[in-house]
């Protein structure tokens, strides 16, 4: 069984920056991928941004170039830094993983485990 658990979420002014990270406790993630999504009013979860085991990253065209996801496996942790913040980025991001997967990694079908998400709010 593997715990997910984000931290940093909060409320910013249009513009702003947070930095999200996601501990992830009873597996290491060392070799494995791990992603970023975000879910608004509706049922999907929206893919943000996911970095495989070699630390390839894959961002989706809507925070490319303003977010910047990381990892640091000695913490067991992945990071989201999200700079240049607009309120359509307003909504509930998701840490999930591990995956073995080398593609595919914007599908959230590739995950099994999720965190129970942490609450950005961008002001206008």
């Amino acid at each position: 069984q593997v715990q997910l658990e984000e931290s940093g979420g909060g409320l910013v002014s249009a513009g702003g920056s947070l930095r999200l990270s996601c501990v992830a406790s009873g597996r290491l993630i060392r070799y494995s991928a791990m992603g970023w999504f975000r879910q608004t009013s509706g049922p999907e979860r929206e893919f943000v941004a996911a970095i495989s085991w070699d630390g390839n990253t894959y961002y989706s065209d809507s925070v490319n170039g303003r977010f910047t996801v990381s990892r640091d496996d000695a913490k067991n942790s992945v990071y989201l830094q999200m700079d240049s913040l607009k309120p359509e980025d307003t909504a509930i991001y998701y840490c999930t993983g591990p995956s073995g997967a080398d593609e595919g990694l914007q599908s959230a079908s590739q995950y099994v485990y999720w965190g129970p998400g942490t609450q950005v709010t961008v002001s206008s």
